[in-house]
């Protein structure tokens, strides 16, 4: 068993880590953990083909599984935390499943996804010893441990384009899943098709000491966050930042800087984080976007991130790229464009 397995120490885990990030404004508090990111899994890729060491994997007893139901995830109910992580028997034991998902393995130990339908998920709601809800609120309530947010992201995402892409767009045929769930191939046309990831660019936009955020009629009434959206085919992330921005909030930038990524299973994305420096100032607001957009002062926006803002407005929580986007602006002022 040991021969199909690389396993990183927890030693060699720690050190690939970034080291404890000290904030050049205290009176913030410690930085929140991005959520969904930094994953503890091994995905172990070379494995995917090799049908007799996942199966091996699966067999043993300390195996774990995520259930996802769709856009729902399944817990086992616990006193201050929930366990999302569930035996291959306990979770097979829910319902009739529709896919399994290799995830990859934490020191040797398998992971999986195991997906069920809609109406299975929303059915064992009623069972006492479950705790059936949507992964947003998961991460933004702190329902698990952190350490299980990247897996049951991985597991939502692959599982989500499952569901979706059963008949080749290719030939319509239906297609079979193979590669331990990490490819489904058309047996009619031949054609291969692999899970996708849609970019979104997320960024915010830096005027002096200003920044420039924006309300999504989305939001809840007192968030106000990043402006976004997706690149588009050809588009590099340079320009998709301009163009967003433009587009959005009439505003022209200049300079680009990356800031860090984010997986965002809600369904298949990755945001994409940057800072662009603002050539102009005159907001002119797409309502088809947004619901309106200004500037914001860097003692305003510290004030919403401690939730001191005077009129009660407030910006997105420690789990999502945007707070730390934000953050890093508020801690180094225009310092954060290079």
């Amino acid at each position: 068993m040991t021969r199909y397995i690389r396993v990183r120490s927890a030693k060699r885990r720690n050190k690939d880590r970034a080291p404890p990030f000290m904030p050049p404004r205290p009176d913030l508090g410690p930085q929140p953990r991005l959520g969904y990111a930094e994953s503890r899994i091994e995905r172990a890729a070379e494995l995917r083909s090799d049908a007799k060491a996942v199966a091996a994997l699966a067999s043993d007893s300390r195996a774990g599984a995520y259930v996802i139901g769709i856009d729902l995830v399944v817990l086992k109910k616990g006193s201050t935390r929930h366990e999302p992580l569930f035996t291959l028997d306990e979770a097979r034991a829910l319902g009739p499943i529709t896919e399994t998902v290799f995830l990859g393995h934490l020191d040797g130990v398998g992971r999986f996804g195991i997906g069920l339908t809609l109406a299975t998920a929303e059915a064992i709601k009623a069972r006492d010893d479950l705790h059936v809800t949507d992964l947003r609120s998961i991460a933004v309530q702190g329902l698990v441990d952190a350490d299980h947010l990247p897996p049951i992201a991985e597991a939502k995402a692959v599982l989500h384009w499952h569901a979706r892409h059963r008949f080749c767009p290719n030939c319509g045929a239906a297609t079979q899943p193979v590669q331990s769930g990490w490819k489904r191939d058309c047996p009619q046309c031949k054609t291969e098709h692999f899970p996708r990831t849609d970019p979104v660019a997320i960024m915010l936009a830096i005027d002096g000491e200003r920044c420039l955020l924006g309300r999504s009629p989305r939001f809840v009434p007192t968030m106000w966050s990043c402006l976004a959206g997706f690149v588009e085919p050809g588009e590099s992330i340079e320009d998709a930042v301009r163009r967003e921005t433009r587009e959005e909030a009439g505003i022209a930038c200049g300079r680009v800087r990356y800031f860090r990524s984010q997986p965002w299973p809600f369904p298949t994305s990755l945001m994409i984080g940057c800072y662009a420096e603002a050539l102009s100032t005159d907001i002119v607001v797409d309502r088809e976007e947004l619901e309106d957009a200004r500037w914001f002062s860097r003692d305003e926006t510290a004030a919403m991130l401690l939730g001191k803002h005077p009129q009660g407005l407030t910006a997105p929580p420690g789990v999502a790229i945007a707070h730390h986007i934000i953050r890093g602006w508020v801690e180094n002022g225009a310092g954060v464009l290079g």
